[in-house]
């Protein structure tokens, strides 16, 4: 069981197209070099990739004295805040509600969802675009609604929750290797 469960991680991992994470890539690269702001959000395990990418892109660059850093806020790590949103307002709106008050247009939402069908993502989605955010999705399985809310979507597709998790941190960790080696040569 277990070697096979790694077998397919390895195969979607394969699978996942480089031109498509080349794209997220290049649009936080962007993101960096304008000064913009980059958002995270999901649930669950989606959560915790979302949270984790933002802690690499804050604390896991060696960039020199006075360089600019990326500028990345985790929507999933105000607690206080998620709580009375929801409280207040209903789950679907702990992402949004913070979004517009955050958020101005040339910023990027990296939104993270293993079935693309989370009401309280795709709202952000919606609520982003709605601000002239570009909204960048991960999902798995056949994208759910996150597949049209999305300017770039990658899609792994994958049934096992799990699978999918697992794709979506190391295509997550990819992406800020990458950007971690651009800001380290070329910093803003």
């Amino acid at each position: 069981m277990m070697s096979s469960y790694l077998s397919e991680v390895a195969r979607l991992l394969e699978a996942v197209p480089g031109a498509e994470l080349e794209v997220i890539a290049d649009r936080l690269w962007r993101a960096y070099r304008e000064g913009a702001r980059i958002f995270a959000c999901g649930n669950g395990g989606s959560a915790a990739a979302a949270s984790h990418f933002v802690t690499d892109l804050a604390k896991g660059m060696d960039l020199p004295a006075g360089a600019q850093r990326f500028r990345a806020i985790s929507l999933v790590d105000n607690v206080p805040a998620l709580t009375a949103y929801a409280n207040d307002m209903g789950y679907e709106s702990v992402f949004s509600e913070p979004i517009k008050n955050l958020a101005q247009a040339g910023d990027v939402l990296l939104a993270v969802s293993g079935s693309g069908r989370s009401a309280n993502v795709l709202k952000v989605m919606k609520v982003a675009r709605e601000v002239g955010l570009t909204a960048i999705g991960l999902t798995g399985r056949d994208g759910g609604r996150m597949r049209e809310l999305a300017d770039i979507c990658l899609v792994v597709p994958a049934q096992s929750m799990q699978q999918i998790e697992d794709a979506h941190l190391v295509i997550l960790h990819a992406v800020y290797l990458d950007l971690k080696a651009r800001a380290e040569v070329s910093p803003a």
